[in-house]
């Protein structure tokens, strides 16, 4: 997971190193972080025209360093003064912003470029810890994070114009609060245990409706494909059997045997009364989706370990009010105020936790906006909190490997088989 943080955390961090090792030491490391990020972009760096725009702070600095490495390399390379910049600059293989960084406090109008662009660090004219625009930055066609990522690569508007990002650590530890999932987080998921009790990691789905009778099926098979040793469900009203796995148990009361229950999917509105009556186990765990996002369930599960998965209408039913272009804040009041573990489902999704910690997912795709995704994503989640997760690491853990298991699937049942594997 990479490390997530504000400006004055990092230079905090920073201070340390600088003071047992020098700044002149750490911009040289940056510098050369950049070069390398340049030569990955064109491949080869003999001949290629390459234009660097720096500015009069230390990410200017960062860039005038790569320009040395890119140039003893044999790029040909043209520094460009961010002050005194033409309005277009043409003719380049690649243009590197180095102008202003994290220390932008200014509006700043970034010349018109027709080649790709690699932002030092954040694009110049992005508040980093807010992803507001200051002026007109350059779109990103990457963008190198110097240390950690900065909550703009992540949130706000900002995070559209940084384009693929990738991080230089530069030897800086930088605390784990909040972070970004990658592929590997999964490498340490808890191992399916076929030989186990079939009650040691059982999940109950709460799910479907006539109109909506596939939720329940999909919920189901996303427990399943999530590493569930059982699954039951209660369908509302009764599912027929040909819509369901033939592993699933049918029942018509919460088991108290089960380590999860996911409640919703597809219940439709007719279903609160029965809901609101529907007898839970003390302290079981508990995902809410579609339509058990209502705040008396909410309150009545305040005891137990709960994840609540929104989507945006969803969010601001929850809320009163409409999502901001910050939406990691947002997220993290809702969190803070219900009690819960929120998970806002989008492209990027958030997961927060009531104390505040955060954990964004960004391995995703168009496919996961399709009907469906979001049944299979609580089943998911389920099944991890029946591995004795903690909710956040449920929600989070489970949204990247639906994330992932989506990439290149265009319907919900069909990327089934690709999450089964990936869960191993």
């Amino acid at each position: 997971m990479q490390p997530i943080g504000d400006v004055d955390s990092l230079r905090a961090v920073e201070a340390v190193v600088i003071a047992l090792h020098g700044e002149e030491s750490l911009l040289r490391a940056a510098g050369f972080a950049v070069a390398l990020e340049a030569q990955s972009l064109l491949g080869t760096l003999y001949g290629r025209r390459v234009s660097v725009i720096w500015g009069p702070g230390l990410n200017g600095r960062d860039g005038l360093l790569a320009a040395k490495e890119l140039e003893r390399r044999g790029a040909r390379v043209r520094l460009v003064n961010a002050l005194e910049a033409p309005a277009h600059l043409s003719g380049d293989d690649l243009v590197i912003d180095a102008a202003f960084g994290v220390g932008c406090s200014r509006p700043y109008v970034a010349p018109a470029v027709d080649s790709p662009v690699l932002a030092v660090d954040i694009p110049s004219g992005v508040d980093a810890d807010s992803g507001g625009l200051l002026g007109e930055p350059l779109r990103a066609t990457r963008t190198l994070a110097l240390g950690a990522l900065k909550w703009a690569h992540v949130d706000g508007e900002g995070a559209n114009y940084c384009g693929e990002v990738r991080v230089a650590s530069l030897g800086l530890d930088f605390p784990l609060r909040h972070g970004l999932l990658e592929e590997n987080d999964l490498e340490g998921l808890a191992p399916r245990e076929s030989h186990d009790h079939k009650w040691r990691h059982a999940v109950q789905v709460v799910a479907g409706s006539s109109a909506m009778p596939g939720a329940a099926e999909l919920a189901c098979r996303g427990a399943l494909a999530g590493g569930a040793s059982l699954v039951l469900t209660t369908p509302r009203p009764p599912t027929p059997a040909d819509r369901l796995p033939t592993e699933v148990v049918r029942t018509h009361r919460v088991d108290p045997r089960v380590r999860a229950l996911v409640i919703g999917p597809g219940l439709g509105p007719g279903s609160r009364r029965w809901l609101d009556d529907l007898p839970i186990p003390d302290h079981l765990p508990v995902v809410l989706d579609a339509d058990g996002l209502r705040r008396k369930i909410i309150h009545r599960l305040r005891h137990h370990p709960l994840v609540i998965t929104p989507h945006e209408g969803e969010f601001t039913r929850l809320t009163g009010r409409p999502l901001s272009p910050r939406r990691i804040p947002d997220v993290v009041d809702l969190a803070a105020t219900l009690g819960c573990v929120v998970l806002l489902k989008g492209p990027r999704t958030v997961v927060a936790d009531p104390d505040g910690r955060v954990r964004v997912i960004t391995d995703s795709s168009p496919a996961l906006a399709t009907a469906g995704t979001g049944d299979l994503l609580a089943g998911v989640i389920g099944a991890l909190l029946a591995y004795g997760y903690p909710p956040l690491a449920a929600a989070s853990l489970g949204a990247e490997l639906h994330g992932l298991s989506g990439r290149t699937w265009p319907l919900a049942s069909d990327f089934l088989p690709v999450l089964q594997r990936r869960r191993g």
